[in-house]
């Protein structure tokens, strides 16, 4: 099974700082078809005004993985100990990862008071339960994505990636025109692929900035080649079924 998801057909949620687009239900909205896809529950495009954010809110038992495009976001959380909690800039093309466990309380603003921030805001259910919340962020060199997948978040924190607590890999590459690379799917698994940037021929469909497709089901290779003028930013969510 595939399924397109192009990104004219998502939610949208816009206020006097923030535009935010959602790939599956989340808020206000709603949409009985697009629940999630396996245990990835949301992929939110947000882009925040400067000086904006989100105020201090709670969450418990999610997988919480934000990945700045462009800008910079301020966290703040109370996850370590002496009540100083987990924080931090997440500058352009690093990633950060929140596990809610039993309750968390963060905030996330943009960091400047000049420039907007665009950021993914990801949630994954995790396969655990009730754990202390943890939260880690990393920087990802994207000129080592040129061409080949690098493993963003992965349960074991391989290649050093971010550890989460459940059986899923993220992984990204850029390609630019014409330039080439595969995955390959596995039936037992879920896969969810989102254009961040550019665009890209995957298969036999063109996606551009905000389109995804989701895959279940599937085995063999999928080509991935880069279009257009500038470099596509392609994020591949591997989940259990």
């Amino acid at each position: 099974m595939k399924r397109l998801r192009p990104a004219a057909d998502r939610g949208h949620a816009r206020t006097d700082w923030l535009d935010s687009r959602h790939g599956f239900s989340f808020g206000h909205y709603h949409d009985p078809d697009w629940m999630g896809w396996g245990p990835l529950r949301v992929v939110n495009e947000d882009r925040v005004a400067p000086g904006a954010g989100f105020p201090p809110h709670g969450h418990a038992n999610m997988e919480i993985l934000s990945y700045v495009v462009s800008g910079a976001l301020a966290h703040r959380d109370s996850t370590s100990v002496a009540g100083e909690g987990g924080k931090g800039i997440v500058h352009a093309g690093e990633w950060q990862w929140m596990s809610a466990g039993h309750g968390v309380e963060h905030s996330e603003f943009n960091a400047s008071a000049t420039e907007p921030v665009h950021f993914l805001q990801v949630w994954i259910q995790p396969d655990r339960v009730n754990l202390a919340p943890a939260h880690a962020q990393r920087a990802f060199d994207r000129a080592r994505r040129r061409g080949r997948w690098t493993t963003f978040a992965s349960p074991d924190g391989a290649d050093g990636s971010l550890a989460i607590r459940q059986q899923a890999w993220v992984r990204g590459l850029a390609l630019g025109l014409a330039e080439q690379a595969e995955a390959v799917l596995q039936p037992q698994r879920r896969y969810w692929l989102q254009m961040v940037e550019g665009e890209a021929d995957i298969g036999d469909e063109r996606l551009r900035a905000g389109d995804a497709i989701g895959y279940a089901g599937e085995s063999g290779a999928l080509s991935i080649t880069g279009r257009g003028d500038g470099v596509a930013d392609v994020l591949l969510f591997d989940l259990p079924d």
